[in-house]
């Protein structure tokens, strides 16, 4: 199977998020107590719209089918000093069903890592499976002396450097993702946004 990595364009905007909606599970969400729809695919709609980094969003293709995606966004690190130090955030990263384990999302990773090491952002930190993401050259972030924004570590909380040494300077520091990324907040939009898919199929 041949996989093509590549750009996300504006034309590819809503298949993207029909197959961001369709690679999550959203069949637990109201008996988990969630707001009782998807979420990814409105999180990717609005990182294009402030937080994301347009060179970072990026899609997979199989015989010209659009069958991936995984988009970064900035966030940063505030030190005890207050000082800002900026760093990308990853994901939502998707694969429809059918393509998963078959190394679509390790296309996807691998790229983006190539092209972020290329870019201004000297270290990616997000939260993510941490059985998966150590194979890319991950660690947990509290390797380099960072926490979450509650001052908590985690093994789901992950870091990698870009540059080496980048995060020396922010030993002590919070990291600090956009509020897209909080569920709790957005519950009315993100329902709302969903109703225009009711009725359509991702794949």
């Amino acid at each position: 199977m041949t996989i093509i990595v590549r750009t996300e364009e504006e034309k590819d905007f809503r298949r993207v998020e029909e197959v961001t909606r369709e690679a999550f599970s959203y069949s637990g969400r109201i008996e988990r107590g969630g707001i009782g729809s998807p979420y990814e695919h409105w999180m990717v709609h609005e990182l294009r719209k402030r937080d994301g980094v347009k060179d970072l969003s990026i899609v997979a293709e199989v015989e010209g089918e659009l069958v991936g995606h995984l988009i970064c966004s900035d966030a940063y690190i505030e030190t005890p000093d207050k000082t800002r130090i900026h760093v990308l955030n990853m994901g939502p990263v998707s694969v429809l069903p059918q393509y998963q384990r078959q190394g679509v999302g390790k296309s996807l990773l691998r790229t983006m890592i190539k092209k972020a090491a290329q870019s201004e952002y000297g270290a990616i930190v997000f939260f993510g499976r941490p059985e998966y993401y150590p194979q890319f050259g991950f660690v947990e972030a509290k390797t380099y002396g960072i926490t979450d924004r509650n001052g908590e570590n985690f093994p789901a909380f992950m870091a990698m450097e870009l540059t080496e040494g980048y995060l020396a300077k922010a030993k002590g520091g919070k990291y600090y993702e956009s509020d897209i990324y909080d569920e709790s907040i957005h519950a009315a939009a993100v329902m709302q946004f969903d109703r225009s898919f009711l009725g359509t199929r991702s794949s």
